[in-house]
């Protein structure tokens, strides 16, 4: 049982769907918080900062872990990422290209941050490097004072992303958010396998891939159920 949690507990529910977060992301926050799922988050485009200074509000209201994702590439942008989370009261920063001075920003705040490792580009992203490369970044994220990374592992176009994402997970030095495209049952094994500390899901809820005909919640619903069925082996 104990083990079944687990792996709920890395699973973080992104209210966001094409890599912009949704209309309505409030309601369906609203519909769903009391299901026992710990970590919730949504992307920094498709809302206006008021409403995300609300959504992230009711979110630890609930008494919920908080994720802002950034996904942008310039230092200034991934800087005013890094203030956005810190003003809408996010407890986590995922993604943003590393830069010494969005970290020494984040040093002087509670944000926990997790940098992209690979080279990461365009939008949708996609991910190259080499599995040195990036473990080679994480050692130098985590003596920067990184909390983890985000591998954006399922966007990696250079190699097998399975192969990839599992030979980083297991190596890393740091914690590692597998991040992007988990969208099957397929996946969620793959992912169950690798087991990293933390694993994102948005898309899938809204294009309703677990119950075809189902709500947003329906489809969550499937997802726990999923991880609580097949434990951790």
């Amino acid at each position: 049982y104990m083990e079944d949690e687990e792996m709920l507990e890395k699973l973080i529910v992104m209210l966001t769907h094409n890599d912009v977060t949704v209309e309505n992301a409030k309601e369906i926050f609203e519909a769903n918080k009391d299901l026992p799922i710990q970590n919730w988050g949504f992307k920094d485009v498709g809302l206006e900062s008021e409403k995300m200074k609300e959504l992230c509000a009711m979110m630890k209201e609930a008494g919920k872990t908080t994720y802002l994702e950034v996904v942008t590439y310039s230092e200034e942008e991934c800087l005013r990422g890094a203030r956005l989370a810190v003003e809408c009261g996010f407890d986590c920063l995922l993604g943003t290209i590393y830069y010494d001075s969005v970290m020494d920003y984040v040093k002087t705040t509670d944000l926990k941050y997790f940098p992209f490792v690979g080279k990461v580009s365009q939008s949708p992203s996609i991910l190259e490097g080499s599995c040195d490369y990036m473990l080679e970044q994480a050692e130098k994220f985590k003596k920067a004072g990184a909390a983890g990374v985000d591998l954006l592992g399922y966007r990696y176009v250079e190699g097998d992303a399975n192969v990839l994402s599992a030979a980083f997970v297991k190596a890393s030095c740091i914690p590692t958010v597998l991040a992007g495209s988990i969208g099957s049952k397929e996946r969620m094994k793959l992912v169950k396998q690798m087991n990293p500390a933390y694993f994102t899901m948005g898309s899938a809820l809204f294009t309703k891939n677990f119950v075809k005909d189902g709500t947003f919640r329906e489809n969550l619903e499937a997802v726990y159920r999923f991880f609580e069925r097949t434990g951790m082996r």
